[in-house]
């Protein structure tokens, strides 16, 4: 019976992980609103612009993720994540409304202060249903519901397209998920967790910067969420460009990296149990630089699809590794540590919207990839020069 009444608390919380998964859908968006809003726009601008998109969302988690914990210790984690969905509904029907490019940013900049909101509050509200050694396989099974949100972002964007007559309709299903999740999670009672008087500033969080493993490890975050937000942005690029796709099979490039990423993860929390994360860190990102590498030149879909493959599954586990050394390092600051890093999210803007200017500049998706393996290589960097600082 209690294990009853356990589940029934977890389950809403869970799913609040498939809600933070819908900032994914920036690749296909970039994609669409390139085709259909920026072709009066000229050619050599058309990049830059489109991955304002992720600039926009990415670059809240800059802004609002210090002081959502501010907020948080306020009026508590659950009323927090309800505030985050919310925001989400409002976003998600802005499209709708009106679908110009600047509404789209507009609507892209509430999505990202709605997921920096939610990455920050939810995890700690798992906390408030699971104890003890539950609690890593509970955030385990958030990562894989939140991978399933990305995964299946592109199948709804193609369902959308050709059931409902527009692609613009996974706006409203998106809404809808959002709904249930946030009466759900009304609905559910959870004990609300005792908060303290203590508030970090900005300051004192930036401030752990100047440890320098901390900061190796800040700017590690900052270039992989920037390999995964570009990776995901610039993969129907690449293959409308190299094999001459349309916009809603290319948008399925994106669905392969994920659907790798979420076996990656799997398969990595198995071998991770076994061997030294260290050396998982290094062998995965030397397999993903080879990616990449390849990727400059890659011809033909069957290729290309592979290769994003290889990159879901070898950057899956890299975000995870460096956020757990950052908070290994200093246990003391766990908490100040954990809301820097979920800043450092912030390299999901700063990427793209390089790769946007590159690209525009070269006048090909070679110049996003060069972009992605440059910042693949600070990652092969950080591998290796985090052995002497354990």
């Amino acid at each position: 019976m209690k294990n009853e009444k356990s589940i029934t608390k977890i389950l809403p919380v869970l799913f609040g992980f498939f809600i933070m998964g819908f900032c994914d859908v920036v690749g296909i968006t970039s994609m669409h609103v390139k085709e259909d809003l920026l072709g009066g726009y000229s050619s050599e601008f058309r990049d830059t612009l489109s991955n304002l998109i992720p600039v926009a969302l990415f670059s809240m988690f800059l802004i609002f993720s210090i002081p959502t914990g501010v907020l948080m210790n306020k009026i508590g984690r659950k009323k927090t994540v309800i505030l985050s969905n919310i925001i989400t509904i409002v976003a998600m029907f802005i499209p709708l409304i009106q679908y110009t490019f600047v509404m789209s940013l507009i609507a892209f900049a509430l999505l990202g202060i709605a997921n920096t909101i939610l990455q920050v509050s939810l995890n700690p509200l798992l906390t408030n249903v699971v104890q003890g050694d539950k609690l890593t396989s509970s955030l385990t099974a958030g990562q894989f519901v939140k991978a399933i949100s990305s995964f299946c972002g592109p199948f709804f964007a193609a369902f959308a397209a050709t059931m409902l007559g527009n692609w613009q309709y996974i706006f409203p299903i998106y809404a809808v998920f959002t709904l249930i999740s946030t009466i759900w999670l009304m609905a559910t009672p959870i004990e609300a967790e005792a908060t303290t008087g203590k508030v970090s500033s900005f300051g004192s969080v930036f401030g752990l910067l100047k440890d320098s493993t901390i900061l190796l490890l800040f700017l590690g975050i900052m270039f992989v969420v920037g390999v995964d937000v570009g990776l995901n942005t610039a993969a129907p690029k690449i293959l409308m460009e190299r094999c001459g796709m349309n916009s809603i099979d290319a948008g399925y490039g994106p669905s392969m990296y994920f659907a790798f990423r979420t076996a990656g993860a799997f398969i990595g929390a198995i071998l991770l149990a076994k061997f030294s994360s260290a050396k998982f860190f290094k062998l995965t990102i030397v397999v993903a630089v080879l990616a990449l590498t390849t990727l400059l030149f890659a011809e033909g879909k069957v290729f290309i699809f592979a290769l994003f493959a290889v990159m879901g599954f070898s950057i899956a586990n890299v975000f995870s590794i460096i956020y757990s050394m950052a908070i290994q390092s200093r246990p003391d600051k766990a908490n100040e540590i954990s809301g820097l890093m979920i800043t450092g999210v912030f390299g999901g803007a700063v990427i793209p919207l390089i790769m946007g200017l590159t690209s525009d500049a070269i006048g090909s998706q070679v110049g996003s990839v060069l972009i992605l393996l440059l910042s693949a290589f600070y990652l092969l960097f950080c591998a290796f020069a985090i052995k002497s600082k354990k």
